[in-house]
Formats: structure tokens, sequence, C-alpha cells
């Protein structure tokens, strides 16, 4: 399994920035009407197209507000909660940008986000919207467009916690237990990629603590995959 490693600076932000503490810069800046400030490594998405940044990472993101799950890490539980907790996708579409879901009883609204860093803060996220961040699951989903054809990539991944990943509906990716984001963490086998659209959707289960994830593509020699185009749009 390959370990590449992103920018020191970028890698060390986002080390940072997963510590479980209010996101920096909010003490600065206190809400005067009981909502908390906005998450300080992440923004709304962009209307410009976005693109993977020079690592290869995709920083353009939908997220749907947490879910309470029981918090435990192993596979069956985190089997058992996707099943429970299964988002009613269509087809390859992906959710609006504001679009409210309702699970189990629960009202969930889905946000596109960019992040700053080189992996997306759910810490930050859930906590900025006063959600609880501990035995939660998130889900989230992209969509990336892709120029040539690209022979034997893998989709490449890191979570903190537990994840499973799929790519164009197909299940590529799981990682089970308490652990920590380690980049290229996680790889599909080798696939290729048609020219044009593939959705990435993830559930990451997180029990107490931090919790974020990253995502790239890595080519047929393990080198970052550059030069694709991320939208949150259907």
């Amino acid at each position: 399994m390959s370990r590449h490693t992103a920018s020191r600076r970028d890698v060390l932000a986002g080390l940072l920035a997963s510590l479980p503490l209010a996101p920096l810069g909010h003490a600065a800046a206190p809400a005067t009407d009981g909502a908390r400030p906005p998450p300080a490594t992440l923004r709304k998405a962009g209307n410009a197209p976005a693109r993977v940044d020079a690592d290869g990472f995709i920083r353009r993101w939908l997220v749907l507000d947490p879910i309470g799950v029981g918090g435990r890490l192993t596979a069956p539980e985190v089997e058992a909660a996707i099943e429970r907790w299964q988002v009613p996708w269509d087809g390859d579409a992906l959710p609006r940008d504001g679009q409210v879901v309702e699970l189990g009883g629960q009202r969930l609204t889905w946000h596109a986000l960019d992040t700053l860093l080189y992996n997306l803060n759910l810490y930050h996220f859930a906590w900025s919207r006063s959600k609880p961040t501990s035995n939660v699951l998130f889900w989230t989903c992209t969509a990336v467009e892709v120029p040539t054809e690209a022979r034997d990539v893998r989709l490449s991944i890191g979570s903190n916690a537990a994840s499973v990943w799929w790519l164009d509906g197909q299940r590529v990716i799981a990682l089970y237990n308490d652990r920590q984001t380690v980049i290229d963490d996680g790889v599909s086998r080798r696939l290729t990629l048609r020219p044009g659209r593939h959705v990435i959707r993830a559930a990451i289960i997180n029990g107490g603590g931090a919790t974020d994830f990253c995502a790239r593509f890595l080519d047929a020699r393990d080198r970052p995959v550059t030069g694709l185009t991320v939208g949150v749009s259907s």
C-alpha cells in the first residue's frame, strides 16, 4: 500500500485543524444570536469549476448533517449502521446544496463545501452547525470529471475513523476500527476511468474526538492524478 505525502505545510495544517477543539478563530468572533461561527477550514462551495489540488486531493464535497449512531467501529457495527441509515440515492445524481432528506424521523440537510486543506474536517463542520461530533455517521459525495481515459488508477483515501467508499455505485474501499486519517490509508483495486463524470460516495463513522477524511486518485505508478475537475451539481 502506497504512502504518499502532501506538502508538509498542508499535512501539518490538516492535523492541527483536526484537533477536537472549537475551530481556530472562533473565539475572536463570538456569535450574538446563539448560532456558532462558520467553520474555520471550510467554505460554501463556489460556482466556478474546481480542480483537484497539486497533490491530487479532492477539495469540494457535499456533506449531509451527521446522523447519531452507536459509535462502535468494528466491521459488523459499521455495516449495520450504513444499512440502517442508507441515504436514498437517485442513480448517479448528486443531491442539491440545501436539499433536505428525512431519515428515521430526522430532517437532515446537504451542504456543498470547499475545504481549504487537503482534508475535509467533519468536526469543524458539525461543531459549526451545533450538531453532535461523536457517535455519528456522515454521508458525503462528489463528482469528478475525467478528461481522458485513465487506466490502472486507484481511488485512495484516509479517514478518521471508519469509512466505506463507492465509485460509480460500486463499493471499492472499507476501513474499520478507530483510526487517524492517514494519506492513502485505503486504496481501491486498479480501475479504468472513462472520459466523463464519475461519482464518489462515502460514509464516515466517528466514535469520538476529531473526525475528517481525504481522497484522491493515484495513477498506474502511484503518483497523484491531477488535471481533474470536481463538481457538486447534478
